[in-house]
């Protein structure tokens, strides 16, 4: 699996777009800190019954424009 990395700012920013994106997300779903990067891609992938490429594809894409308002 490929190796990521989430800012405490970038994940501001990209968990909003998420929570618009997949409106049935919680907080709890939602939770993250530095480091626990593969902790929130199960956690996203079993809530959004997607595989974890998928999530990973997802927040990556995200990540590379985070002024966009683009879902």
């Amino acid at each position: 699996m490929i190796t990521f990395k989430i800012s405490n700012e970038d994940w501001k920013v990209l968990k909003l777009k998420l929570q618009r994106k997949y409106n049935s997300l919680t907080d709890e779903d939602l939770r993250y800190s530095e480091g626990e990067e593969h902790e929130l891609l199960n956690r996203l992938s079993k809530r959004l019954r997607r595989s974890t490429d998928y999530i990973l594809f997802t927040l990556s894409k995200e990540l590379t424009d985070l002024t966009s308002n683009r879902l």
